[in-house]
């Protein structure tokens, strides 16, 4: 009689503590199959092309003579986001996903006119990193773009660079959703890791957006222009002194209030989200089974 509730004693806690341990596995809103990674190589590889083709373009070539090929990337992007978009819907969301996404979204597109404007303060970063983070690479990347898309619309921020900031946030939530140890990394040194990565990232968007309205400004000022068929260093270095006139004032912001509100405010989110993805059960398959009929 004594020896029974010792055995069982020690099987609840064997169950315990197996079940703490699945509930630090990573949850993914999103299972990426390999379409959707297919897609996403392909997206990201012309986006590299659509962003750095002044600087990649031979000097020989009549892409690098042509003032047309930033309007036709521009007309490229959103085709080849929305092919990425729905290759990921086809392959792994959800409805929970799909209100997840929404929310998410509608949050961080009214983050966003919080601080537009105002010395490149942006707070949408900090909630797209610790997004993409929590619910993995796939669903960060359709986050980030849908993110900037509605961001776009609700302060009419649309034009030809408008694609380029949708891959660009797509790729920095991506980003965050590929940093290492998302099954056991938790605590302060995620929390660091995250800042880390949102300060290089808010840094890395500037540089690439830059890349995008470059162009568009050849010949206004020779000193930081670009200038069709020059040498790629000589085009680098006026790039460089560009973005040091140009956007380092909205950079360093962005980047410092992505820091403070990830080492403040980034535990708390965290767990909330991974409460509301384990809620949603996103693992978990949905079947429906008939229900069994009374007998009479």
């Amino acid at each position: 009689m004594s020896t029974r509730p010792a055995r069982t004693g020690r099987r609840v806690r064997a169950v315990r503590a197996s079940g703490s341990g699945t509930a630090q596995r990573q949850v993914r809103a999103v299972r990426l199959g390999p379409r959707s990674v297919a897609a996403l190589v392909l997206v990201s590889v012309l986006g590299v092309m659509a962003f750095g083709w002044p600087l990649l373009a031979d000097s020989a070539s009549g892409l690098a003579h042509s003032k047309d090929a930033p309007w036709l990337f521009a007309a490229l992007l959103p085709l080849l986001l929305a092919v990425v978009v729905a290759t990921i819907a086809d392959v792994g969301l959800d409805a929970k996903a799909i209100a997840m996404l929404g929310v998410l979204a509608a949050a961080g597109a009214a983050l966003r006119p919080l601080g537009a404007g105002t010395a490149g303060i942006e707070p949408m970063f900090f909630l797209m990193v610790l997004s993409g983070r929590v619910l993995g690479p796939g669903f960060g990347f359709v986050l980030g773009a849908v993110s900037m898309f509605a961001s776009a619309l609700l302060t009419g921020g649309v034009g030809p660079w408008m694609p380029f900031q949708m891959l660009s946030m797509g790729w920095v939530s991506m980003g965050a959703g590929l940093l290492p140890g998302p099954d056991r990394l938790r605590g302060r040194r995620e929390v660091l890791l995250l800042a880390v990565y949102g300060t290089f990232a808010s840094l890395l968007y500037g540089l690439i957006m830059n890349l995008q309205g470059w162009p568009y400004i050849a010949g206004l000022a020779s000193g930081v222009s670009f200038v069709p068929g020059d040498p790629l260093p000589d085009n680098l270095a006026r790039f460089a002194a560009y973005c040091l006139a140009t956007s380092l004032g909205w950079d360093l912001p962005r980047a410092v209030l992505t820091i403070v509100l990830t080492l403040t405010l980034g535990p708390t989110v965290l767990k909330a989200l991974r409460r509301a993805t384990r809620r949603a059960a996103f693992d978990t398959p949905v079947a429906f089974a008939p229900q069994p009929t009374r007998s009479e």
